[in-house]
């Protein structure tokens, strides 16, 4: 990493629990990553993001605002960023997937409070990642009960705007999150000084649209066998879609599948063709973990797809480019996001929808459900993805974890037994 230690020290961040966190996570991206034969070139770019995480595209948010700009820190895919951009402003993900940060978020938080949240909170409170230092506001959402008592406690540090989501799928639901994206756009519009027009969002939901395309691409290359490209390389893509700038960002998509698409053509891949393939479902992994793809991975498996935020949900369904007005914007907007099946809904049978159409078209074997701890919405739902998958014929293991490496062992002895279970 380059050196960036007066712009953290400017930022106030605690630079002593900062180095602890630099020095490990090199170390944890070696032996996950850096580790793979045979991975395409194209990766060295999201190397890249990843050696300078704290430093590159902070650097670049600082410079925004230094011109006047504002930066938008968000925490979950409901969020649509067309409407920050469209104001001049960025968004930029939040999300803590780290161990590291878990201790500063107990401070505050019970400590049977789900990882991510704890994570989130706690990069906050002990100034030890440069995006949550440099955010001017918070984006938050009501997708459950523990985010919504967080962002209570982050609004004491940070101005948040909570937005208020629907929990089911009606007409009069779809309209209600229209209007809440209306109060967004009126709140970043306040903070920017800036007044979206009807072009400035059809150019940004082209923008947003052309990452999804990006992404969609990318994950499309992983219904070849074998598989070009690793599930742990594809998981770590798609975080680093959260906060990278979107065009630099498509671009390196697209050039990285113009290099899968030629190993397709010449029938190469990353694991062995005969290796089961597996679909990830369940609560979002956010960066950095990898721990159950670097498991499954290194036990055998090839990780084909995610039903996760941090996965399809992320890209799937495009916005309506059509509209000419703000209205028809703001309405294709809201038709869009209220698609993503989140387990907050009720009921959710989309999600179960898409569990079982992505088992087809990837031709997977097997499905790991995966969920943090303390994740009662998803927990819970597994119950019900459990029983369609059963009902299907589609193998199952159903796997609850944190962030810590303590169930390290645990988890490759359960998902040996697994794989070894769908080869016979």
């Amino acid at each position: 990493m380059g050196d960036y230690r007066q712009m953290w020290i400017d930022l106030g961040m605690d630079l002593e629990k900062h180095d602890i966190l630099c020095q490990v996570l090199p170390e944890a991206f070696g032996s996950v990553y850096l580790s793979q034969e045979n991975r395409p070139e194209g990766m060295d770019y999201f190397n890249f993001v990843v050696a300078e995480i704290h430093g590159v595209r902070p650097s670049e948010l600082i410079a925004h605002q230094q011109k006047g700009g504002k930066v938008f820190g968000t925490f979950c895919v409901y969020v649509p960023d067309e409407v920050i951009f469209a104001a001049g402003g960025i968004a930029t993900g939040l999300c803590g997937g780290s161990q590291f940060w878990i201790p500063g978020g107990e401070k505050v938080l019970p400590a049977n409070t789900c990882p991510l949240i704890k994570a989130s909170v706690g990069a906050r409170l002990d100034g030890t990642c440069p995006f949550f230092k440099i955010a001017d506001m918070y984006i938050g959402e009501t997708t459950c009960d523990g985010k919504k008592k967080a962002w209570e406690i982050l609004n004491e540090h940070v101005p948040v705007h909570v937005m208020d989501l629907p929990q089911m799928k009606r007409a009069k639901d779809i309209k209600a999150w229209e209007d809440e994206i209306k109060i967004l756009m009126q709140r970043v519009e306040e903070q920017c000084g800036t007044k979206i027009t009807a072009a400035s969002l059809a150019e940004n939901i082209k923008l947003i649209n052309g990452k999804r395309q990006a992404l969609a691409r990318l994950y499309n290359t992983r219904k070849n066998s074998p598989v070009p490209i690793s599930g742990k390389d594809v998981l770590l893509i798609t975080q680093i879609a959260f906060y990278d700038d979107p065009a630099r960002f498509t671009e390196q998509v697209n050039a990285l599948c113009d290099e899968l698409d030629a190993r397709i053509a010449k029938g190469e891949g990353v694991i062995p063709a005969d290796a089961p393939r597996i679909l990830i479902t369940g609560t979002p992994m956010a960066i950095p973990n990898w721990k159950l793809h670097h498991v499954l991975e290194s036990s055998g498996a090839a990780v084909v797809v995610e039903e996760l935020c941090t996965g399809t949900r992320y890209f799937q369904n495009p916005v309506d480019e059509s509209g000419t007005t703000i209205d028809e914007q703001l309405n294709a907007l809201a038709e869009r996001y209220m698609k993503i099946n989140c387990a907050c809904f009720t009921p959710n049978t989309g999600r179960i929808d898409d569990i079982l159409r992505l088992v087809k078209e990837y031709k997977v074997d097997g499905v790991v459900d995966c969920n943090l701890q303390f994740c009662g919405i998803y927990s819970t739902e597994s119950y019900l993805v459990d029983r369609a998958l059963k009902e299907a014929g589609i193998p199952v293991l159903h796997i609850e974890t944190d962030y810590s490496d303590q169930d390290f062992e645990q988890l490759r002895t359960r998902v040996q037994a697994f794989l070894e279970m769908l080869e016979k």
